[in-house]
């Protein structure tokens, strides 16, 4: 068995702690303290987040998406893979060093997307990017936690809570949808969506791109 090898570490802004970049072989794994965030073998569900929220903007002219967390790019290009080429994606990541490691010892999963014009990657805060905006996006995709619940950085929560979905839905076009990756089913936040006044369609989508591994939940909001 290969060794893991430690290549990076960095401090999440905000009393989100560290983050490291582990690597044994071809594999590659952030980490949250002892928490593992990502996969380099286990795209699926971050995938899937891109292409549900494509299926209900998909008839837009020019549609903007604005995706919360770089990772390890899947996302991204899936977004840009099936989008046209009038589509625009902006990526917020409060890690400065998340960026530097898509472009160093990352680069190959991110397979160009992060040249493609039609691409832009803002360094900052996802929520304060969502609190400056008015229908101005037509999705917005949030996987910067394991779920509704601030894993990463205290300060996510306000992005799930009952004024943050109020902020998110006020910078959503009509008929815009906010998408929210998680780990697990939440039924509190199910009813918070609700009572924000979204139409909720909740999906359970596989950790792998091949069907296979754990379940993974992904909410699908639409703004009236």
């Amino acid at each position: 068995m290969l060794p893991w090898v430690h290549l990076g570490t960095a401090i999440v802004p905000g009393g989100g702690g560290e983050l490291r970049l582990m690597q044994r072989g071809t594999e590659f794994v952030i980490m949250a303290g002892r928490i593992p965030l990502m996969n380099s073998r286990m795209s699926g569900s971050e995938e899937a987040l891109a292409t549900l929220s494509w299926d209900k903007i998909a008839k837009r002219s020019k549609p903007h998406l604005l995706i919360g967390g770089l990772g390890m790019g899947f996302t991204l290009r899936k977004a840009l893979a099936i989008g046209t080429p009038e589509t625009r994606v902006t990526v917020a990541e409060l890690v400065p060093e998340v960026v530097e490691w898509a472009k160093g010892p990352l680069d190959w999963l991110f397979a160009g997307s992060l040249d493609d014009a039609r691409a832009e990657v803002k360094v900052g805060d996802v929520g304060a990017v969502i609190a400056a905006a008015r229908g101005t996006y037509d999705a917005i995709l949030l996987d910067v936690d394991n779920g509704p619940d601030g894993l990463s950085r205290p300060e996510n929560d306000r992005l799930y809570s009952n004024k943050g979905l109020g902020v998110t839905k006020a910078a959503l076009k009509p008929g815009g949808v906010l998408a929210v990756w998680a780990s697990e089913p939440d039924a509190d936040f199910t009813r918070r969506l609700a009572n924000a006044g979204f139409r909720v369609d909740e999906q359970t989508v596989r950790e792998r791109s091949n069907g296979k591994g754990a379940r993974h939940t992904i909410w699908l909001a639409t703004k009236p």
